[in-house]
Order: structure tokens, then sequence, then C-alpha cells
């Protein structure tokens, strides 16, 4: 049998469709008697409203947009992926439908999503960071914007973050904890909010503990923070000297990059060179020796992106607010528990 619609509904009752979705909706002033009629007529077709039918009474739609650059999908590290199942959880609970889809990393004019083009949204939300000129568009539709994982300091969005300088604290407080000294940052796309401010703590960690960072140790230049640029970070440090008996690195694609560069030089991990990663994906629990990190409740950023963005559009709220997601630090055997005799001096290369 044809499923009943609110066409239905209305022709059966004798009403508008409106008036049955402000029904359904319970929303807006329908007569007693003419709410009693369109109910029964419910019960008796067995209609159940969908999303559009919603939308009449409330001038929504029912969606919030997900945009993530396409390149964070095509990468084996799948942090974005796990916050964007934590908002599909998060929208289901709160009876929003989660429309994703994925941009280039400079912005055209025919990347911008269907979604928008057709004012098919609620509201939109950002994970990770995308052309300044994608947004300055999205403003132009004039609905609630809201990042994850990215902020932009010259003009305020609601945002949720996490707590990255609090994490490269952790890291390096670990690491210092240990005994070791000379301790090498490994990084790339610095104009990253996320990844300068792991830069950040790392240096005011050092500083604290009375010790200069020094600038051969920082390694900044690669184009994308991915475990082959981690790789090349690693070796361009290891052709140095001093080398450092640990290594801090922005996130775990990057430290497992590490990771291989030190043991195809010959050297033990952590014996003579520790290494700590970022962001706790689930290839740090599996990789040998295990990567000590900094745990990302990749979820929990998702979920409280949907539940900011939809007290937004429920409230209209245009105070602009920044939640900051915490995070932990998960030892495991890269970093190790104590420090052996030759990182009190200088790691030595196999072979040299």
């Amino acid at each position: 049998m044809k499923r009943p619609s609110i066409k239905d509904v209305a022709r059966v009752a004798g009403c508008s469709l409106s008036t049955v979705s402000l029904v359904v909706n319970k929303r807006g002033y329908v007569s007693e008697e003419m709410r009693a009629r369109v109910l029964k007529v419910v019960e008796e077709l067995g209609y159940h409203p969908t999303q559009s039918a919603r939308g009449l009474a409330s001038q929504t739609s029912g969606n919030i947009g997900f945009i993530l650059r396409d390149d964070h999908f095509s990468k084996a590290e799948p942090f974005y992926t796990k916050v964007f199942l934590g908002a599909e959880f998060a929208a289901r609970d709160l009876k929003y439908y989660l429309l994703l889809t994925t941009v280039a990393a400079r912005y055209t004019e025919d990347d911008l999503p269907r979604f928008l083009l057709e004012r098919n949204v609620d509201g939109v939300i950002i994970a990770g960071k995308v052309d300044l000129k994608l947004l300055h568009r999205i403003d132009y539709f004039g609905i609630p914007v809201l990042l994850v994982d990215f902020e932009i300091k010259r003009k305020m969005y609601p945002a949720v973050l996490i707590d990255n300088r609090g994490g490269a604290h952790a890291a390096v407080t670990h690491l210092l904890s240990l005994g070791h000294r000379d301790i090498a940052f490994v990084g790339a796309d610095i104009e990253h909010p996320s990844l300068a401010e792991r830069l950040m703590g790392y240096r005011e960690t050092l500083v604290d503990a009375g010790i200069a960072p020094l600038a051969a140790f920082a390694e900044t230049s690669e184009p994308d923070s991915i475990s082959a640029c981690g790789a090349r970070a690693m070796a361009r440090l290891l052709s140095r000297r001093p080398l450092p008996t640990a290594v801090f690195a922005a996130n775990d694609a990057m430290a497992i990059g590490c990771i291989q560069e030190i043991r195809k030089a010959g050297l033990r991990i952590p014996e003579d060179i520790a290494v700590v990663g970022f962001d706790d994906v689930d290839t740090s629990a599996h990789v040998q020796p295990r990567l000590t990190t900094v745990r990302v409740s990749k979820e929990e950023l998702g979920r409280h992106a949907v539940e900011q963005l939809a007290s937004i559009i429920h409230n209209g709220d245009t105070h602009v607010t920044t939640t900051h997601v915490p995070v932990d630090l998960i030892v495991r055997e890269s970093s190790g528990s104590h420090v052996s005799p030759a990182v009190a001096g200088e790691a030595v290369l196999a072979g040299t």
C-alpha cells in the first residue's frame, strides 16, 4: 500500500497542509476541534510525518550541513571521520539529519555545497581547516556556522576546540619527568591553529622547565601532517648533532613516521629516542612500539558541535561561544618508563 502523505491527511481532514503540520509538530494555535479531527485522521491513516512536513510549521529544514576538506577523507588517519561519527549520533538524538559534503583544499565557486545553494540546511558545521574564501561565501547565506578544530582570530565564529596547549604540556611534561632535556618537535601546516597551539605548548613547557627550545629541534616545514612528512622531518633531525633524545609530534600520523625513520636508522625506541604523538587514532595502539599519545575524544568534538549548533538554531543566540574539549595523556611503550644511560649523552647512529 502507498504510504499516506501529509496531503492525504489534509484532504481527509478538510484542512490545509500547514494546519496538519502545526498539529503533528505541536506548534502554534489550532482549535481543539480541528486538532482532534487531524489527530483522528493521522491515526486512521497511520501517517508518520516526514522531515519536510515538520518544516512546514517551523520554517526549518531539520538538516545540518557538515563540511570537510576532501583530503581529510583520503588519509589513512581517520581523525575527522570519528568527529563526524560523534556528530551523527548527536544529530540522531536531536532529530536532525546530517548532510556530509567535502570541498577542495583551495576553494572555487564550483565547490559550494549544493545544500547551501538549495538553502536546505539550518546551520553548517565545518570540521578542520578550510579555505577562508569558503567561509566568506557561506556568510552570504546568513545561516549559523560552527567550527570544529579550527578558529579564525580575525572573525569570531562559535567553535568546539581541542585543549591543544594543555595536551602539549602533558606530553612534554611526561618526557621531562623521564629525564629528557633534548626534546624535538615535529609538525606541519603550522598555520593551522591547532597545530600552532601544540607547538606553542611545547615551547612554553620547556621554558617553564628552564630549558631554552633549540631552533634545530623544531621541524615544522613539512606541508602536511601525514606519516611520510613525519619521516622526512625525522630524517633531517637525525642528520644533525646533537640528536634529540625524545620527539613530540604534532599528531600520531607524524609520530608513526618518526618511529619508522628512527628504526630505519638503527636506533631503539624508546631507549635511544622516545616518541610521543597527539590524537590517539586507532593505529597508535597497534604500531610497534605502541605509541604514547594525547587522547582526543573525537566523538565528543562532534557531539558538542551538533548540540551547540542546534542550540544556536533554536534559540537564535548570537553570542559567540568556544568550547574546549579536554584531553588525556595515554602512556605506552614508545616513551618508556625510564631513561637509559645512552640518553644521558648523545644517541649514536648505528654504524657510525
